[in-house]
């Protein structure tokens, strides 16, 4: 039998601590979330692999690594409510539970939704709504957030999304530049965005936030 604590150990030593994530909430939540539970059962052996877990759909469970830091240039507060895009079967959004106030994870597959609602309450993550709509609209009812995270990359990102973000708040968007995406931290400050940049890291790009084709007589 898979000893998964032992795996989440390895994983937070080997994947997380040496990426130079060492704030003890990030280590909390990624030592106490059960990543096997948000994977399909026959990934189980692999939700502690070192890349990304392909959920299909579109939707990835994002490597150890590059969830941790992306949690880590986010620095969530414990008084912040959260905008997850993409959150698959609701991994990043029970993680990112445990440091903030309230998670609103949004998934536009209706069966992921589902399986995601059904795991999340069987975790415990009780600060989480699941919100299923385009995720490209974000979830305007429930906000504005803080944070706002996506779980996979973007090439072009709506007006819509940050639109949604506080003054003063940021969002995290891996954009797909060839074949290494730019992880980027953006900061709504007097309603405009500036963007710094964090790392490297490799996604498939969500649906709704590909880039538009030029128009071309």
């Amino acid at each position: 039998m898979t000893d998964f604590a032992v795996r989440r150990t390895m994983m937070v030593d080997t994947q997380v601590r040496p990426s130079d994530v060492t704030k003890f909430p990030i280590i909390d939540a990624m030592l106490s979330v059960a990543r096997e539970a948000f994977v399909p059962r026959h990934l189980r052996e692999a939700a502690y692999v070192g890349e990304n877990v392909d959920l299909g759909g579109g939707r990835v469970v994002l490597e150890p690594r590059t969830l941790a830091k992306m949690l880590d240039a986010l620095d969530i507060r414990a008084d912040e409510l959260v905008l997850d895009l993409g959150c698959g079967l609701g991994y990043s959004s029970a993680v990112a539970a445990r440091m903030a106030e309230a998670v609103v994870a949004v998934e536009e597959n209706e069966d992921m939704a589902e399986e995601a609602r059904g795991i999340l309450s069987e975790q415990g993550a009780d600060n989480v709504i699941v919100h299923e709509g385009p995720l490209a609209e974000g979830a305007a009812e429930h906000g504005p957030y803080d944070v706002v995270m996506l779980q996979g990359a973007v090439e072009h990102l709506p007006e819509a999304i940050t639109d949604q973000i506080k003054e003063g708040g940021r969002i995290a968007c891996l954009f797909a530049e060839g074949g290494l995406g730019a992880m980027r931290v953006g900061y709504k400050i007097d309603g405009e965005m500036s963007w710094r940049f964090a790392f490297n890291a490799g996604a498939p790009v969500l649906a709704g936030f590909e880039r538009h084709a030029a128009f071309t007589l």
